[in-house]
């Protein structure tokens, strides 16, 4: 029963149109719970490779990206007709635009009223995800299902989000629009090694979106640009062996043009690399590569690839996704406690999840 017009939309618009759908290096490192363990049994019992089998199965070319992510060669709609054939393949029926009205449990049933008449069954899987990206069609409704039977839920929020800026702040991201470099961004002990990117609201790009999953929207998180370099001793170089090399110029030949601009101070931009101190291309270089930073926010939910926290993994057995209190009702993939980083992880964790509830209904 699905509430969308088309079935999928998610895998459709996912990874540009080419559907991340897995990882080769899932691990349970790469996933945020209350309960860090939890989900190791269904990663173990439907793995990558086993999704990747289907895949294959259905001759659906794909290739690695980076990091282990795995794209369709071709579309994103590859991996929602192998789904759809599977499906049919199996005898499920799929009703499109059908609008839940009402769950009830009565004995051993649960009744479910639509807006085609009502359904019952021994089991009831709740497969609606969490509500980010609400124009594909996401909602909170697993929540309230989990209200309604007093299931615990731990707080969501969005994840795997751009950040976001005002004032000032904002302006200077906004006159860097479509600029990206490669970085290293931490918050505490997590970081990540991938590209970030300004934007008209503030910093997108990979290792942003990776860091808003563990940023606790108070404290700052550290940019390290140009991690592979020593950006001081480059310019300490450069005012050695390229004396009258503009010091502008010589930012530019490591940073994008933009950012150069932005990051050397109008003062010196001008200057010859031999007449700028050590300590002012000190000063630079903390600049480009110890930026602490504490955003005003996030673009929330509205574009948010996941949506962190969920349906309390207490509540769940990690075997079966089955509710401990309540016989036959299940719940998996995001609507649950379980949050994966970018690059295929949270798809995964939607089939694993979705496999190992299918062994028991």
């Amino acid at each position: 029963l699905d509430h969308a017009k088309k079935p999928a939309e998610k895998v459709r618009i996912s990874g540009g149109g080419r559907c991340n759908f897995t990882n080769l290096h899932t691990r349970p490192e790469a996933f945020l719970s209350q309960n860090p363990h939890f989900f190791k049994s269904a990663l173990k019992q439907y793995t990558q490779h086993d999704f990747i089998n289907l895949v294959e199965k259905h001759g659906i070319a794909y290739h690695e990206k980076t990091l282990g992510q795995l794209f369709c060669d071709k579309s994103s709609k590859d991996i929602i007709n192998m789904l759809l054939s599977e499906v049919e393949q199996a005898g499920v029926e799929l009703y499109l635009e059908t609008k839940i009205l009402s769950v009830q449990k009565n004995d051993d049933f649960y009744s479910v009223e639509t807006t085609r008449g009502k359904t019952c069954a021994p089991s009831l899987v709740i497969a609606t995800g969490g509500p980010s990206i609400p124009k594909m069609g996401a909602t909170g409704f697993a929540y309230k299902l989990a209200e309604q039977f007093n299931i615990n839920i731990i707080e969501p929020r969005a994840a795997l989000v751009p950040l976001t800026y005002e004032g000032e702040r904002l302006e200077f991201c906004k006159s860097l629009a479509g600029v990206s470099v490669p970085s290293i961004t931490t918050f505490k002990k997590q970081n990540f090694t991938e590209a970030m990117l300004f934007t008209h609201r503030g910093l997108s790009g990979p290792s942003i979106l990776q860091i808003s999953s563990y940023w606790d929207h108070e404290n700052p998180i550290t940019i390290k640009m140009l991690p592979d370099i020593n950006v001081f001793e480059h310019l300490k170089k450069a005012k050695s062996d390229q004396p009258k090399a503009n010091l502008l110029t010589v930012l530019s030949h490591i940073l994008p043009k933009r950012l150069a601009e932005k990051l050397c101070p109008e003062t010196h931009a001008g200057r010859n690399i031999s007449e700028v101190k050590d300590e002012v291309l000190k000063d630079i270089s903390e600049r480009i590569q110890n930026w602490q930073t504490t955003p005003d926010g996030t673009e929330g939910y509205r574009t948010a690839e996941v949506t962190l926290g969920g349906i309390d993994t207490d509540e769940l057995s990690s075997k079966t996704m089955e509710c401990k209190t309540h016989k036959g009702l299940f719940f998996i993939g995001e609507c649950v406690d379980v949050t994966g980083h970018l690059g295929g992880y949270n798809f995964q964790w939607a089939w694993s999840s979705g496999y190992v509830a299918g062994q028991y209904v």
